[in-house]
């Protein structure tokens, strides 16, 4: 019997030095442990629903590990040998059968459903967006066009990241904007953290077809970059989105069609000329300013 207990008392702390050693190893403050590794303050309604079906996806996975676990030190503790008799077996029980058939697939259904619903609602798109983006990916740069608001030229303006400077994507907020993406060489891919969102942008002349919408409901600024392993400089194929007010987003346009430089026009409306960083996804412009972006 004392061979038991002290069984038990170093299977309680071979369990406690588990516990203390993962909340050492996350080393975070509670607020971090509640979001669970996803950005704070996301941007757009889309994002909301995604954090929460992230939020809801490791609350279960949470349940089903403690109640498997649960189970598992009950057996443990309840079935540990004692003398020499061995402990009445459980064989052919089909009420158990069917309980560890069916919840598994209850829980995926679950998941599934609401995956599904969410997926479908960050998908949709509406056929009359209150902006239009183009969005070209090429090595190791990003070009923003604005259809409808046309430059001295004739063509409609757009931005362009250059070796002096990242580009800026200059966005309203609190309007539905629909990005067209293609990539003018190999595959890339479009991806901003606080948006919660990343999709991958194709060669060839499919924008109609690979294009998303959302809403920025915050003024900020927010890092963005190529997600998609695409050459030598992938990891500098950086730009900004800069949400701003809507009418700041009209005075910048007016600007652009007067000709103005992208850091000339963030300059009219007062904002930073250049791209900046303000959390850990954001990584400052290298310092060799001389190489291709």
């Amino acid at each position: 019997m004392a061979t038991g207990s002290r069984a038990v008392r170093r299977l309680c702390g071979v369990a406690a030095s588990g516990v203390g050693l993962l909340v050492t190893a996350s080393a975070c403050s509670v607020d971090d442990a509640f979001h669970l590794g996803w950005p704070r303050d996301s941007v757009t309604p889309q994002a909301q629903r995604m954090f929460d079906l992230w939020i809801g996806s490791v609350v279960a996975a949470f349940a089903v590990g403690a109640l498997v676990w649960g189970l598992i030190f009950w057996c443990v503790l309840a079935y540990r040998k004692r003398g020499g008799e061995l402990p009445a077996q459980t064989r052919y029980n089909l009420p158990i059968e069917i309980v560890y058939s069916v919840t598994p697939f209850l829980v995926i259904s679950v998941l599934f459903y609401y995956t599904a619903i969410i997926q479908t609602d960050v998908n949709r798109v509406s056929d009359n967006p209150d902006v239009v983006v183009n969005v070209e990916a090429f090595k190791w740069n990003w070009k923003f066009e604005y259809p409808g608001t046309n430059g001295p030229d004739g063509q409609p303006v757009y931005t362009i990241g250059t070796s002096d400077y990242v580009p800026v994507l200059v966005l309203p907020t609190n309007k539905r904007i629909q990005f067209n993406l293609k990539a003018r060489d190999v595959i890339h891919s479009f991806w901003v953290p606080r948006m919660l969102f990343k999709r991958d942008v194709f060669p060839g002349n499919i924008a109609d077809n690979n294009r998303f919408q959302t809403t920025i409901v915050s003024t900020g600024h927010f890092v963005g970059r190529c997600a998609e392993l695409c050459g030598a400089y992938h990891s500098m194929m950086l730009f900004e989105v800069r949400a701003v007010t809507p009418e700041n987003y009209e005075r910048f346009l007016a600007e652009k069609a007067k000709g103005a430089t992208t850091p000339a026009a963030l300059t009219a409306i007062g904002e930073d000329p250049l791209a900046t960083t303000t959390s850990p996804f954001e990584t400052k412009r290298d310092a060799d300013a001389g190489l291709p972006r």
